[in-house]
């Protein structure tokens, strides 16, 4: 888990750093069409790899979603590391979405598994079988689990996992990122329904993604 100290996240900086250097000896060589364009790229990464708080919602039952983004599908497949047919939330991720990713409930982080794979565009059907991945399982309130999956995408080349085996999360928690554009499909138990629709946008650790069923 990991916890933001100055709205960017801690991976961001070498590309900040590299960019606004060379940013730097372009304008001191006077060449001003290449100094606009990397300041350009330097404001844009920054943009990028930015870090802001968020506001949880009030009902402690409510599942989060674990990242910015729109929803790309919603629908019952096979849970990847139960092997069960569950519902899935699809999280859309482009290049101007914040990228850090945060805990959909609170809970242990009990298996956390890395798939490598290709790099097909992350909003595809076949990215969640196909592509590079790191799937995890959290053991929620009541013994429930959830499953969490980041998906690599056709751009985004570098999945960022912090979180560890045996680690005890709270809703909200930042446990990872994924560097330009991607995609986390959440599997939720069948005592909770989707709170949200296809083409929705959504905020990380904000937005409701599903709620509990009422008894």
């Amino acid at each position: 888990m990991r916890e933001s100290t100055v709205g960017i996240v801690r991976e961001g900086m070498p590309y900040i750093i590299i960019s606004a250097f060379v940013t730097l000896v372009f304008a001191v060589l006077e060449w001003e069409f290449a100094a606009i364009v990397m300041l350009a790229l330097t404001l844009f990464i920054g943009h990028f790899f930015r870090d802001p708080e968020r506001v949880q919602p009030e009902d402690a039952d409510a599942v989060v979603s674990p990242a910015d983004g729109k929803i790309c599908k919603i629908a019952t497949e096979t849970d990847p590391m139960t092997g069960e047919q569950r519902q899935v939330i699809c999280v859309f991720m482009n290049v101007f979405n914040v990228h850090v990713n945060r805990m959909p409930v609170s809970g242990k982080v009990e298996t956390i598994r890395y798939i490598p794979g290709k790099f097909f565009n992350a909003s595809l059907d076949k990215a969640s079988t196909d592509n590079e991945r790191c799937a995890m399982t959290i053991v929620g309130k009541g013994n429930q689990r959830f499953s969490m999956v980041q998906i690599a995408g056709l751009v985004a080349r570098r999945i960022v996992c912090w979180a560890e085996p045996t680690d005890k999360l709270k809703r909200g928690d930042r446990f990872g990122l994924i560097k330009f554009g991607s995609r986390v499909d959440l599997y939720i138990p069948d005592s909770y329904v989707p709170s949200v629709r296809v083409g929705e946008k959504v905020v990380a650790g904000e937005t409701t993604l599903a709620a509990k069923r009422s008894a």
